[in-house]
């Protein structure tokens, strides 16, 4: 099977290496905060403070919790969607976050939705899925105090059963505050993607990140290779586009490497798509897609690099931020964050040693970014 996901905990088995790297160009990184369940996605509120979505560690554990600006946690709320992926064993929950006001879009991603199937590269459907709302999208409606107190909420799994159904479900917690919680759209846990070797073979959907314009949010499926567009109003969603697979130049691994889209961030009419690429990871394959938010249709922005999980636009739209998980993958090589003053720019070093970077945060007052540690269960700040 060709399409090879994010296998996000490659460094682990040598993180006590990883932990030693230095380097002197990385002076202004620090640990900002500490204790998360493998955080995968952060955004800033208005209010200054962090949200970040993780995985967890077993089952349905997923979180979302609220950093202040001294670098303390809090739960918002927990109990979401997560299983084991069947490719790379690790857990997959929330995988992505917008936020529109007072409500915050929460992307799950694939969790266990697939198996593995009897010849090796193959996946079947999964019968008895942890939750029945894996690879989606959920609303979640709260007012200012649940981000300025938190106490958390948790949601069930006859929660889950509810919002499958297409029912609301309101959370109480123990200060008395309430929020609501619904579906705006479940993409189908897998599609037919038959072999000539085995005709039962499926292909994953695997959600990873989200950004929104309007009434339409934007949602990248690291495991389908694509864009979709859902209609937030009414759950209607369309394929953007789809980034094909590209020949495999090692003499090693599958024919062809998937583009695996594990990020998007809008700027302007055009959405920015990091595409880390999928097995053997080959160093100069993995780009920045620049796509027609209306057309979808996209060039290359940003090429060349090793593996791109993130990127953003830099101050007031000047340069561009991109995260990289790994400067090597294959090697379990740390990874860094970038700043390219122009696309075709060599880039500056902002920030070498990040140990499983997934994703990145600007704070537009102080100019401070933030990067989730997927490994370390750490949130890393750098200082301009």
């Amino acid at each position: 099977m060709t399409n090879r996901k994010i296998r996000i905990l490659a460094a682990v088995a040598t993180l006590t290496v990883v932990l030693a790297f230095t380097d002197a160009r990385a002076q202004t990184t620090s640990v900002f905060a500490v204790g998360l369940n493998a955080p995968v996605k952060i955004i800033i509120t208005p209010l200054g403070n962090l949200l970040v979505a993780e995985n967890g560690f077993v089952a349905n554990a997923g979180r979302v919790s609220v950093i202040d600006k001294l670098g303390n946690r809090k739960t918002v709320l927990d109990g979401l969607p997560a299983g084991i992926s069947a490719e790379g064993g690790e857990i997959s929950g929330p995988s992505g976050l917008e936020l529109q006001g007072r409500t915050l879009f929460v992307v799950i991603g694939e969790g266990d939705g697939t198996l593995l199937g009897p010849i090796p590269g193959t996946l079947i459907p999964n019968p008895n899925p942890s939750s029945p709302i894996l690879s989606s999208v959920l609303a979640v409606h709260f007012s200012a105090s649940v981000e300025k107190e938190p106490n958390g909420f948790s949601l069930t799994l006859a929660d889950h059963a509810t919002l499958a159904a297409g029912g609301v479900v309101t959370l109480t917690n123990a200060n008395g505050e309430k929020i609501t919680v619904e579906l705006i759209t479940d993409f189908p846990n897998f599609v037919p993607d038959p072999l000539p070797f085995f005709p039962d073979n499926v292909r994953h959907s695997n959600p990873f990140g989200v950004a929104s314009a309007g009434k339409y949010l934007y949602v990248v499926d690291g495991g389908q290779n694509s864009v979709k567009r859902v209609n937030v109003q009414g759950g209607g969603v369309q394929t953007l586009v789809t980034f094909p697979p590209r020949p495999n130049p090692l003499p090693f691994g599958p024919p062809v490497i998937d583009a695996v889209p594990d990020s998007i961030r809008l700027a302007g009419d055009q959405l920015l798509v990091p595409l880390l690429t999928g097995f053997p990871f080959v160093p100069g394959l993995s780009e920045i897609k620049s796509v027609d938010r209306v057309t979808g249709s996209y060039t290359t922005l940003i090429g060349g690099r090793s593996s791109a999980i993130d990127v953003i636009p830099g101050k007031k739209a000047s340069g561009f931020y991109v995260l990289e998980f790994s400067t090597d993958f294959l090697a379990n090589e740390p990874g860094q964050l970038l700043f390219f003053n122009s696309p075709a720019a060599v880039p500056t070093v902002v920030s070498a040693g990040l140990i499983t970077p997934t994703n990145v945060a600007r704070d537009s007052k102080s100019g401070s970014l933030f990067v989730t540690e997927l490994a370390t269960g750490r949130v890393m700040r750098v200082d301009p």
